[in-house]
């Protein structure tokens, strides 16, 4: 029997005949409502507890799922940096030089495997070495590896020479000297050979080109014969050569004649090369 019902009989025990005759039978009825009321907040509760259990559960279930989910595969590693570039220096020491003296190139290069100079060849990675360019030249160095290639450049300036001091100008007198041919003779003879008119030709070309200079020719003769003899043979050759030249154009004035004879030999010796080179018309600039 249910509490409410048993309280309805104690109810009824209490009261006295008369009260529980007038009591009527269904005053249990409120009771009833009441205990189904209390069974209803009951369920409620029930409900409420198993709402939240359900949601622990889903809850749990979640997590469960999230955490037996497949992790993301890393990110793959970075890549290797990449090689290292070469580096190049090149330097030339003295960078001026003159012609014929030597410099001294020196390089230095890194993270190359193929090093080179031009117009030297291939080279170790760092060095030096002396040269002797014969002109001014502009040096490469070139280093090849696995990063790239790099270049270096130095100069070297080779002074040329210096170019000989100007002669100074030759006076007239050295010109003369240099250039006016004596003319020779055949053994007693006073005219002007064949051989000899090429050395008369000569003379004219250079007094045409100088026409104020003045001068003397000498007539000479060899040992042989006498001194008066010589005398006169030494005058007849100076006056063919003087008339040679007057003919060719040269002024009259400017030409004088003497005779030496055999008084004042080129050469000593008593022979034929010798007598040969006394047998001549001799030029002396005039003063």
């Amino acid at each position: 029997m249910s509490f409410c019902r048993q309280a309805s009989v104690i109810s009824h025990q209490d009261q006295p005949p008369e009260s529980r005759r007038l009591m009527p039978h269904d005053q249990s009825e409120p009771c009833a409502s009441r205990e189904g009321t209390q069974f209803s907040g009951r369920e409620k509760v029930k409900q409420r507890k198993l709402k939240w259990v359900t949601l622990v559960f889903a809850l749990g279930a979640i997590m469960m799922l999230g955490a037996c989910k497949k992790k993301p595969a890393p990110p793959p590693p970075p890549p290797p940096p990449p090689p290292a570039a070469p580096t190049a220096s090149l330097t030339a020491n003295p960078n001026t030089i003159d012609k014929g003296q030597s410099t001294t190139l020196t390089w230095e290069t890194t993270n190359a495997t193929d090093t080179s100079i031009d117009t030297v060849g291939a080279v170790q990675p760092s060095g030096s070495q002396s040269i002797s360019p014969a002109q001014s030249t502009t040096y490469t160095l070139t280093a090849k590896g696995p990063g790239g290639t790099q270049t270096a450049t130095a100069r070297v300036t080779v002074n040329a020479p210096p170019p000989p001091p100007p002669q100074a100008n030759a006076t007239e007198e050295e010109l003369f000297s240099q250039n006016v041919k004596d003319v020779y003779f055949d053994y007693d003879k006073s005219d002007i050979r064949t051989d000899q008119q090429t050395s008369v030709q000569s003379d004219l070309q250079f007094f045409s080109q100088h026409s104020s200079v003045s001068f003397t020719v000498e007539g000479h003769c060899d040992e042989r014969g006498s001194t008066e003899y010589n005398l006169a043979l030494g005058d007849s050759r100076a006056n063919a050569v003087r008339n040679a030249l007057v003919q060719g154009g040269v002024t009259a004035d400017h030409v004088k004649t003497i005779s030496y004879g055999k008084e004042k030999p080129f050469c000593s010796e008593s022979n034929e090369a010798c007598w040969q080179q006394n047998r001549r018309g001799h030029f002396v600039y005039g003063k």
